[in-house]
């Protein structure tokens, strides 16, 4: 009998559709049979390896199919699989690694030397699989290759559960990344839409339901442009698999716009997601400036998850891609994919929500609230993961139970409006507090946009004596643009109170973001700091 397992999930799609391509990677490619294949074969090789059920796998690789492969592979022996951050230096593995016992790290000839430095200060790690690379490989490490070649190519003594694991990295953006215990069946549910998204419905009630569904609908073509690190990149790449849809990854380590069309245009992508404005602001310039370079006539649909969009940049997009749909959504590394939902007409909070059963508002009291008027953090309860792995404190500050059920906390301020809806204002934890009054920086960065001279922007809250803190501004210009204090002053001022309006702002060559595109307000705060105000 099948399970939730995502392995299991994978095995029926790939039996439904075995032909069908179902991954890309440049001029890369590989069938859903050939990719449950060399999956499966890969699973008997970890096994063989000593990984077992319950064993933490690092995956540290750029874009690429062994990244797929060895996902399924962990699901298939019950292993976990753990996205590693590629950019990350010696100390941050280190931690990672440690915090997270790994057992085994599957990784790319680039980062050979990193790698050697750091495996030998992680007791847990028994075994260092690498990834392409000339010549003899590292001490202690085995050849991917090699691995695959030496393994069976069936598995027996299959025990797969709905609830075996998978970790979830986050970003580390706010703070040390954690991993975030994701049971299967509750990842399927709460980030990939239970199998039901792209088929006009809601979840399967079982794996076998998949198969037909998989068989009738028409093959489409999508495009993870993040990397598949990524939380958000990994989730809508594994919803299409899961559809039979073919998944199209970037096959170069930067991001290039110019590339990113090219590639729309030659696997005739159907479908692409990004992250936040970060990342569809340069795709838009380079239409922009290129009207009518690329066909893009198969694509319909411009995705977005992981960090909003803001209402400038989607009128940009529909400008330039007047036939494409724009789905704009919400979710995080513990909440899964929450969706979307319309702009609040009274121009406060970014997305208004429709009341759900697993969804509420619930206050610092841990009370759940329901009265207009209303605020406190948007939660989900269902299908949830159980916590950071290996850290009980931050787990209990976000993972609670109220009247015996687990909800977890988002970190997103929301506010109950007359209908009972739920209005998003922006993250609690970033709220800046300015003589009692509160500013969320996400909606001051979106007027600050509106003036055409700034390409960027990360809004801090800065410590002032009259006020406990007053709004600044780190912000980005357009390459040649000059500021104009009045002209800003006068964009912020038609869009924002007065008392929402930044007090201070530092101008910088680049604003620092996450390959996916995710802000750095750490960072943003030590260049409050540490520069001059221009206004």
């Amino acid at each position: 009998m099948r399970t939730f397992n995502l392995a299991d999930l994978f095995e029926i799609v790939a039996s439904a559709v075995p032909d069908r391509t179902a991954f890309v990677c440049g001029a890369a490619s590989l069938s859903f049979a050939e990719l449950d294949a060399r999956a499966t074969r890969l699973a008997n090789g970890l096994r063989a390896s000593g990984v077992r059920r319950g064993h933490n796998v690092g995956i540290q690789l750029y874009n690429s199919a062994p990244y797929l492969e060895t996902f399924f592979a962990c699901c298939k022996i019950g292993a976990a699989p753990v996205n590693v951050n590629y950019r990350y230096v010696a100390d941050e593995l280190k931690y990672l690694f440690t915090t997270l016992d790994l057992r085994a790290l599957v990784f790319g000839a680039e980062f050979d030397d990193v790698v050697a430095e750091v495996a030998p200060q992680v007791p847990t790690l028994a075994l260092r699989v690498r990834v392409g690379g000339a010549g003899e490989p590292p001490r202690r490490t085995v050849r991917y290759d090699d691995l695959l070649a030496g393994a069976a190519p069936a598995l027996d003594d299959l025990a797969r559960s709905d609830n075996d694991l998978i970790l979830l990295c986050t970003g580390g953006t706010t703070g040390h990344p954690k991993g975030v215990i994701w049971p299967h069946k509750a990842l399927w549910m709460a980030a990939l839409g239970g199998g039901g998204i792209y088929f006009g419905r809601g979840p399967v009630a079982s794996p076998e339901e998949l198969a037909p569904l998989v068989r009738s609908a028409p093959p489409m073509t999508y495009f993870a442009i993040a990397p598949m690190m990524h939380g958000a990149a990994m989730w809508s790449s594994l919803i299409s698999l899961m559809a039979g849809h073919t998944v199209v990854v970037n096959d170069r380590p930067v991001f290039d716009a110019a590339h990113i069309w090219d590639t729309v245009q030659d696997k005739g992508v159907n479908i692409l997601s990004v992250v936040g404005d970060a990342m569809a602001l340069p795709l838009v310039q380079a239409l922009e400036a290129a009207p009518g370079r690329w066909n893009l006539a198969a694509l319909r649909v411009f995705g977005n998850g992981g960090a909003l969009l803001t209402e400038a940049m989607q009128q940009r997009i529909r400008a330039a891609l007047p036939q494409v749909v724009i789905n704009n959504g919400m979710g995080s590394s513990e909440s899964g994919v929450i969706g979307g939902g319309e702009r609040p007409g009274s121009g406060d909070g970014f997305l208004r929500l429709a009341p759900r059963p697993d969804l509420a508002v619930i206050d610092e009291q841990h009370r759940i609230v329901t009265a207009p008027g209303a605020e406190g953090t948007l939660s989900r309860t269902g299908y949830t993961p159980l916590g950071y792995y290996g850290d009980a404190k931050k787990s209990a500050e976000t993972f609670v139970t109220i009247d015996d059920r687990l909800w977890v906390l988002t970190g997103d301020r929301a506010r109950i409006d007359e209908a009972g809806h739920y209005v998003v204002l922006g993250r609690g934890s970033l709220c800046i507090n300015t003589g009692g009054e509160k500013v969320f920086p996400e909606e001051v960065e979106e007027a600050i946009k509106r003036y055409a001279a700034v390409r960027d922007a990360l809004v801090v809250g800065q410590d002032d004596e009259r006020w406990g803190q007053k709004v600044a501004a780190v912000v980005e210009l357009e390459p040649g643009a000059a500021f104009d204090a009045g002209e800003f002053n006068r964009v912020c001022r038609a869009a924002l109170a007065g008392y929402k309006q930044p007090r201070a702002v530092y101008l910088v060559d680049q604003i620092r973001r996450s390959p996916a595109g995710k802000a750095d307000y750490r960072w943003a705060k030590e260049v409050a700091q540490g520069a001059r105000s221009v206004i």
